[in-house]
């Protein structure tokens, strides 16, 4: 069943990862993707496999930066001539303990994660009001739940995530437009596969289902908050991490 059937998304930092896995969710349900990323190759890439043009374009974005971000949802409007769905998943890592951290490795994380997630709530939020209608989705984590070793930076961040789309859900929903939020836990990835076997083994000694997700596992979330299915819900945040932190 195609629940996104003539719906127009963009997905911040979908070139690969969880973006990705969201962005090849919505198409299969139906919708257009825009995927914004700051590596445009690896973004046209993407596109190719998500079946070209007509399902989808690639669009440069460094989200810490207003214009381009404004540029991005416009660019959904004039390809695909609307945007229902905004989801705000670009980050990156700059893992320090707080002794070693630099206030540079602070603030670029809190400016990726945070103030991308703010950058793509409200330009995005803009073009929802018009049309009365929309769905914006921000990727937070667990860490942001629970807080996690060496990520002070990466935490608040995320933590921020939520307070963020909450408020926004607040300002927005008699207008017709949703705020929710995914949370993922420990998630297959190039990213996470990277870790140190023993980190590895720590974070999946928590998980009570005894494995990681698959991306993919999240797309399915996404395509839930994207659709009519969750029509009613918004200010809300869906934690997808196996029962790691219940």
């Amino acid at each position: 069943m195609a629940l996104l059937e003539g719906k127009v998304a963009v997905v911040t930092g979908g070139a690969q990862g969880i973006g990705l896995a969201i962005a090849k969710a919505f198409v299969e349900h139906g919708a257009r993707v825009v995927i914004g990323d700051l590596d445009l190759d690896a973004a046209t890439r993407a596109v190719e496999g998500l079946g070209g043009s007509k399902n989808a374009r690639a669009v440069q974005c460094n989200v810490t930066e207003d214009a381009e971000v404004a540029a991005l949802v416009a660019s959904a409007v004039s390809s695909f001539g609307s945007l229902d769905v905004m989801v705000n998943n670009a980050g990156i890592t700059r893992d320090m303990t707080m002794k070693k951290m630099t206030e540079e490795q602070f603030d670029l994380v809190i400016a990726v994660h945070l103030k991308g997630a703010w950058n793509g709530t409200r330009r995005a939020a803009e073009i929802m009001r018009e049309q009365g209608s929309g769905s914006i989705i921000n990727i937070s984590s667990t860490s942001g739940k629970s807080g996690l070793f060496g990520q002070t930076n990466y935490s608040a961040a995320k933590a921020g995530i939520v307070g963020l789309s909450k408020a926004a859900a607040k300002e927005v929903a008699a207008a017709g437009v949703r705020v929710n939020v995914i949370m993922p836990g420990l998630i297959r990835t190039a990213m996470t596969e990277a870790m140190a076997k023993n980190i590895w083994d720590q974070k999946m000694s928590e998980i009570p289902m005894k494995r990681a997700g698959d991306p993919s596992e999240i797309g399915s979330v996404a395509v839930f908050y994207a659709s009519g299915l969750s029509s009613y819900i918004t200010g809300e945040v869906i934690e997808v991490s196996g029962g790691r932190s219940m």
